[in-house]
């Protein structure tokens, strides 16, 4: 299946309307899913033009069903349903969340930190997560896939951001990508969704902003030096609105702010150590798992301990290699 442009119109960019429209349509967000263009074998012609097909209902539905959408998360908010959010980097768990429910899968540059190994997440590139994206994509079927901006692939120019954010979504899959900051990054912003390109801000602690912030430190809760104070929160998070953000990001904040935040945005909070009353929650996946040396942070939960199941898996494959105990002639091919 693939789609072709029309040689007299446009059709609304993917991602930003939920899919592609009939020229012309006045219809905005998912609603009536039968009227996604596409080519197939058979079908109708849509407006005469021979080029256009409209999916038999059936096989259109088969191909859309459940699948997450921009306006979808903005149309959750409104209706007062959770969204649920987990970052992923690889296929297999990426498979797992999908299948799990999970409405937005974050590629995040946390990967630095939890897959590479790194103190903080600034030495991860754009290849990097372009890369971990285009993994990510092959394994979902559901969920929205948000690629994540490293450091100093946006912060240049508007006119750079447009051009790394492109690549995380012609190379990578990915379905919108997400950056750090507020008010500093509002024309940024405005700039990618003037590009057709879906943005999800992040506000409040920013962890390319670790050296400013002298650590991951909660932010909007003093005037303390580095750190950013309650009305400039609440200021960056207007502003990314302003500029077109279909959802923003709320990092290490106090939970009556998180929630004053979301109070006046129109658009989807996600929280990660901000509070219940976001309009949904987001944790790092190694956090959720338990695939940690160490304690996971106060705001995140623990729904398994996959560290410790893995370590206890490797120590009985190493005694039982050693011992002679495996392979056992049910694992040996015969002649």
């Amino acid at each position: 299946m693939r789609l072709l442009r029309p040689a007299g119109g446009a059709i609304g960019f993917c991602h930003s309307l939920g899919g592609f429209r009939l020229p012309g349509s006045s219809r905005t967000g998912t609603a009536d899913r039968d009227e996604y263009l596409c080519l197939t074998s058979v079908g109708l012609p849509v407006r005469g033009n021979p080029i256009f097909f409209l999916a038999p209902l059936a096989a259109s539905r088969c191909a859309m069903k459940d699948k997450v959408r921009v306006p979808d998360l903005v149309r959750m908010k409104a209706e007062g349903r959770k969204i649920v959010a987990l970052t992923a980097y690889d296929y297999p768990f990426a498979r797992i969340f999908d299948d799990a429910g999970v409405d937005l899968l974050l590629v995040g540059d946390s990967l630095g930190m939890v897959v590479q190994g790194h103190p903080t997440t600034l030495p991860v590139t754009l290849e990097q997560m372009i890369y971990h994206v285009q993994i990510v994509t092959r394994a979902v079927r559901r969920a929205l896939v948000v690629g994540d901006m490293p450091f100093l692939s946006y912060q240049v120019s508007p006119e750079q951001a447009v051009h790394s954010a492109g690549r995380m979504i012609k190379e990578g899959g990915a379905e919108a990508v997400k950056l750090e900051g507020g008010v500093t990054v509002a024309q940024t912003v405005r700039r990618l969704v003037e590009a057709e390109i879906p943005v999800m801000g992040h506000v409040g602690l920013t962890p390319q902003a670790v050296h400013r912030m002298g650590g991951f430190k909660v932010q909007g809760r003093s005037e303390r030096f580095g750190a950013r104070s309650r009305q400039q929160l609440l200021d960056d998070a207007l502003a990314l609105e302003d500029a077109g953000a279909f959802a923003l990001v709320l990092e290490g904040v106090p939970a009556s702010l998180a929630a004053e935040i979301t109070s006046k945005v129109y658009i989807p909070t996600i929280g990660i150590g901000a509070g219940a009353q976001c309009d949904g929650q987001v944790l790092v996946m190694h956090d959720m798992v338990g695939l940690c040396e160490e304690s996971p942070p106060r705001f995140a939960k623990r729904y398994a301990r996959l560290w410790d199941e893995i370590s206890r898996a490797a120590k009985e494959y190493v005694s039982d290699v050693r011992l002679g105990r495996f392979p056992g002639p049910e694992h040996a091919y015969s002649d």
